[in-house]
């Protein structure tokens, strides 16, 4: 399935046949373009120097060339394949408030039952109101099962239970949704090192994916996000939400680049299959056309 229902406008319409080639001019304002695109200074750079080592391309060759020069930096971090081989595997949702993270678990869920496998959501943000209820919606449209405290309950106690009732009901697979936090809140942020300590407590050996919502729109600011939630929860990969209005998404690179983590998925609409598995190639292609 594509990446994007519909191709992206990208920064970078019209600049490939206005230059007849590759000289500083031309470097400098495709250096621009992409620091606009949220790829950041250290991929602007990068992908500047590896084009400027080429010789004699124009137009398309060009255009071509950084896109394979971006879909190789995304592609340094790993693949977007998810390890869940044991029965049951954990994916544990992080992120910041308001990025999308419970209606992901919701396309998540809607995706592994379509396969065939039993998931078990996880109701562990027990602080923002109706949150229970709301992954509860998802259990009842996805046909998973649900575990889930009161509001203001312990997140952990949450976590405990539904490695048992997963273990108790031959569940492949558990999603954990968690509260929506600031990256620079300490306390919220040392919660999560708790949440994973219990999951290898309770279910040691089991495989588990921790996946970081990020905002589209996020721009740069991302980055820290992912810089911090790695040092709280040891991120597997990113999925990167709200590609479907006018976002660039270009921090991906940065994250890549300098944190090794891969984008996972994609989010390119609210309904529930709107989640894409993320293809670095076309994603590059969108962004600079």
């Amino acid at each position: 399935m594509a990446l994007f229902k519909e191709k992206k406008k990208g920064l970078f319409g019209g600049m490939f046949s206005a230059f007849s080639r590759v000289d500083e001019d031309f470097l400098d304002e495709l250096e621009e373009r992409l620091i606009l695109a949220d790829a950041g200074v250290e991929t602007a750079e990068a992908a500047v120097e590896a084009l400027r080592q080429e010789k004699g391309l124009k137009g398309d060759a060009v255009q071509a060339k950084l896109v394979d020069i971006l879909t190789a930096q995304m592609e340094q971090a790993g693949t977007p394949e998810l390890r869940l081989t044991t029965r049951p595997s954990v994916i544990l949702m992080v992120g910041v408030n308001g990025v999308g993270k419970t209606t992901t678990i919701g396309k998540l869920a809607k995706l592994f039952t379509n396969q065939g496998k039993k998931v078990l959501l996880c109701a562990a943000d027990t602080f923002r109101a109706a949150a229970a209820e709301q992954l509860g919606v998802w259990a009842e449209r996805t046909g998973a099962d649900i575990v889930r405290h009161g509001e203001g309950g312990d997140p952990g106690a949450v976590v405990f239970d539904a490695c048992n009732a997963a273990k108790a009901r031959g569940s492949d697979l558990i999603i954990v949704d968690t509260a929506g936090r600031l990256h620079n809140k300490q306390n919220l942020m040392n919660e999560l090192t708790k949440l994973t300590k219990i999951l290898s407590r309770e279910l040691p050996g089991a495989d588990c994916e921790i996946l970081l919502v990020l905002d589209a729109t996020t721009g740069q600011n991302g980055l820290i996000q992912a810089e911090q939630f790695a040092k709280a929860a040891g991120v597997t990969g990113i999925v990167l939400t709200k590609l479907d209005g006018t976002a660039k998404g270009g921090v991906v690179f940065s994250i890549a680049r300098r944190l090794g983590v891969p984008v996972k998925f994609a989010g390119v609409g609210e309904g529930v299959d709107d989640l894409r598995v993320f293809d670095a190639r076309e994603f590059a292609e969108a962004m600079v056309q």
